[in-house]
C-alpha cells in the first residue's frame, strides 16, 4: 500500500513510519518539521526509496500530495491540551477544519482508506465510570472540542468510497525517535531521573487510559488494512490498560530503584484542569483483532535503557518539550520575522 502519513515527523508518526516500512509499504510523509527532520531523514536512507518527505502544512493542503495514495493516516495536528491552550486558532485550524478538508480532499479522489488519530481526551469531564465509543460526550478543552468536531466531521463524510477510522488514543508513553517528555510516565521518568522526586497532585487517584507509543502506530497499521465493513465509519478506543496516576509513579519509582536511583513520591495540590477518565477498547478487540500489550512497566524499562541517565543537560533540552520548544521557535521567528508567527 501506498500511504500518506501527516505528521510523519512526529512522536507517533515516526513510529508508523517504521512499521509500515517494515511491512514493505511506500511512505509519504508531509510535516511542517518544528522538531526537525533529522530522525525521518534517516529511516528514508534506509528505505530504498520507499519512504519521501516533504515540508508542508495541512492548512494549505497540495492535492498532489494524494497522487498515487491508497490510505491516509493523519496525526498532523497540536497535540495535547497544553499546545491547544498555548494557541487555540492554530488548534482549531489544523486539528478541526483541516482535518475536515483533508477527508474532503480524499473522497474527491476515491482514497477510501482514511486513519484519523483522534483523542481519549473527548471523555474527559463527563463523570466517573468506564466509557467506551457509545458514551455521549461533551469535551470542555480545546484539544478535545477540535477533535470532536474533526470526528463528526468524518463521520458525516462517509459512504460513497470514502470509509474512514477514528482511533481515540489513550495517553501515549514510550521511547521514540522524536522523543517527548510532556506526557505523563515520560515526564515521570524525566523527573525520577533529573531530580529524584515526583509529585502526586491530588494524590494522584486520577484514571488515565494508557497506550505505548508503538501499539498508537500498530493501531493505525491495523485500521489502514483492515476490511472497509469492519473499520470504515467506526470510532476505536486504543489503549492498553486504564492507570492511576499514583500507580504510575509506583512503577517509575521501583523502576528507578533498580538502578540506584532512589525517588521521593510527594502530594501536590490539584491543577485546573484536572483530567479523570477510564475507556474500554473491547470493541478494537472485538472488532479489528489487535489489543495493544505493551505494559508501562516495559516501556520504562526500555526508556531507561536508551535514555542517558547521567546527562541531566540532555534530557533539558527543550526540544522534548512541545510547549518549551514552540516558544524557542516563537523567539528565533520572531528575531527574524517581527510581528509574524510560526503558525
Amino acid at each position: 500500500m501506498h500511504v500518506l502519513v501527516t505528521g510523519g515527523g512526529g512522536y507517533i508518526g515516526l513510529e508508523l513510519c517504521r512499521l509500515l516500512l517494515e511491512r514493505g509499504d511506500r511512505v509519504r510523509v508531509v510535516d511542517r518539521f518544528f522538531f526537525g527532520d533529522g530522525p525521518l531523514r534517516a529511516l528514508a536512507e534506509a528505505s530504498a526509496g520507499r519512504l519521501s518527505f516533504r515540508a508542508g502544512d495541512v492548512r494549505e493542503i497540495d492535492e498532489a500530495w494524494l497522487d498515487d495514495i491508497e490510505g491516509v493516516s493523519h496525526l498532523a495536528g497540536l497535540s495535547n491540551d497544553p499546545t491547544a491552550e498555548y494557541n487555540p486558532g492554530a488548534n482549531w485550524q489544523m486539528n478541526a477544519i483541516a482535518t475536515e478538508h483533508l477527508a474532503q480532499a480524499c473522497r474527491r479522489r476515491g482514497i477510501a482508506r482514511f486513519v484519523f488519530g483522534s483523542s481519549a481526551s473527548v471523555y474527559d469531564g463527563i463523570g466517573p465510570g468506564m466509557f467506551d465509543e457509545l458514551t455521549p460526550v461533551a469535551p470542555r478543552g480545546a484539544y478535545s472540542i477540535s477533535k470532536k468536531y474533526a470526528e463528526d466531521a468524518l463521520l458525516q463524510l462517509a459512504g460513497d468510497g470514502f470509509a474512514p477510522t477514528i482511533l481515540r488514543q489513550g495517553t501515549v508513553y514510550g521511547w521514540s525517535p522524536r522523543m517527548r517528555f510532556d506526557l505523563v510516565v515520560n515526564t515521570f521518568v524525566k523527573d525520577a531521573v533529573t531530580v529524584g522526586k515526583l509529585y502526586l497532585h491530588g494524590g494522584g487517584w486520577q484514571w488515565r487510559p494508557l497506550v505505548d507509543v508503538s501499539d498508537v502506530a500498530r493501531a493505525h497499521v491495523v485500521a489502514l488494512n483492515a476490511p472497509l465493513d469492519a473499520a470504515g465509519g467506526e470510532i476505536f478506543n486504543v489503549m492498553q490498560e486504564n492507570y492511576q496516576v499514583r500507580q504510575l509513579a509506583m512503577l517509575v519509582a521501583g523502576s528507578l530503584s533498580l538502578h540506584g536511583r532512589p525517588v521521593t513520591l510527594e502530594e501536590a495540590p490539584l491543577p485546573k484542569l484536572v483530567r479523570d477518565y477510564r475507556m474500554s477498547n473491547l470493541k478494537l478487540t472485538e472488532r479489528l483483532g489487535f489489543t495493544p500489550a505493551v505494559t508501562v512497566l516495559e516501556s520504562i524499562d526500555t526508556m531507561l535503557q536508551r535514555l542517558p541517565l547521567d546527562d541531566v543537560g540532555w534530557l533539558a533540552n527543550p526540544r522534548w518539550y512541545n510547549i518549551a520548544w514552540m516558544s524557542v521557535l516563537e523567539e528565533m521567528h520572531a528575531a527574524q520575522r517581527p510581528f509574524a508567527s510560526i503558525y
